[in-house]
């Protein structure tokens, strides 16, 4: 079994590409494998390894500047769900667009994931989930607005469209992890919505603690690692990923005439051209030529940015 390790902590890196290779180089050490983003506003990333790689990584994290403060969430994989380890740097932790937007000011209320059945069933509260629509198409809360975003970057505009909907109602939000309510909530804020809460810790932490006879979640967890998606308890869930569109699918649905595995999928088939297809096709014989030689190849890195789109 692997442990993995999913975090993120807002803080301000003065040089972030001082801390890369320092990082890089622990994580390599320890065997750890995933995604860490680096940036002037803090970190996130999924990784994954033996648990003392994992304890080893976060103590070198918590000492970075302003990260003594840092929390995560651990669950276990079965197979690695990393194939490299990356550290990259990127203008935003999480890509939301907005250059105002600072989680480290102002955010919304955290609500406990045993206090959330119960404000979301509140009738003044409006449950909104800000994972693109992907993510929300496996699972989602009872009662929870889908905005149908294709990315993070489109929620404040849904919102600038929709906010009519909202008056004098309370906003609860929630997303994987946590880490895009924090900005969405600082940014409603900063549009002046007051009653704004967030599902501390994210459906992750919700679907750790809350047993399956109280949730009110429906479905799986869309995950940013080789699992693809996670149930109650953090257990892996049946979802595989279309590596043309690195959307999930169910097993059955590669039975499927539109599904040609790295190629296509039902849920892509019509969007690509066929010398996209074509190029998909050579994508995929030069991995089963890697394969044949021995050179390991991961297609869950497609999910290399944990929760950035």
């Amino acid at each position: 079994m692997f442990t993995v390790c999913a975090l993120y902590h807002f803080t301000r890196f003065d040089n972030p590409d001082a801390l890369r290779e320092p990082l890089l180089d622990i994580c390599r050490a320890q065997s750890i494998t995933g995604t860490l983003l680096l940036a002037q506003e803090g970190i996130n990333g999924t990784i994954a390894g033996p648990a003392s790689g994992i304890e080893a990584t976060l103590a070198h994290i918590r000492s970075l500047p302003g990260c003594d403060t840092l929390e995560w969430k651990l669950s276990s994989a079965q197979d690695r769900p990393f194939a490299r380890m990356k550290v990259r740097l990127k203008r935003e932790i999480v890509t939301m667009g907005q250059p105002n937007v600072d989680p480290t000011t102002d955010v919304g209320n955290y609500v406990d994931p045993a206090d959330w059945n119960d404000l979301i069933s509140s009738p003044d509260v409006a449950v909104i989930d800000t994972r693109n629509d992907y993510e929300v198409s496996i699972g989602t809360f009872d009662g929870a607005i889908d905005p149908k975003t294709a990315t993070f970057r489109d929620f404040p505009e849904w919102w600038e469209r929709n906010k009519d909907r909202f008056h004098n109602k309370r906003i609860a939000m929630f997303c994987t992890g946590g880490i895009r309510c924090e900005k969405s909530t600082n940014w409603l804020k900063q549009q002046g919505v007051e009653d704004v809460y967030h599902l501390k810790g994210g459906i992750l932490k919700y679907l750790e603690d809350i047993p399956s006879e109280e949730s009110t979640w429906n479905g799986e967890c869309f995950v940013f690692d080789g699992r693809v998606s996670v149930g109650h308890g953090l257990q892996e869930g049946p979802h595989l990923l279309c590596h043309a569109c690195r959307k999930p699918i169910l097993p059955e649905d590669k039975n499927r005439p539109e599904y040609e595995h790295g190629v296509s999928c039902h849920l892509c088939v019509h969007d690509t051209s066929e010398d996209d297809k074509t190029r998909f096709r050579e994508r995929q014989k030069q991995i089963a030529l890697a394969s044949a030689r021995g050179e390991r190849h991961l297609h869950a890195d497609v999910t290399e940015e944990p929760e950035s789109k």
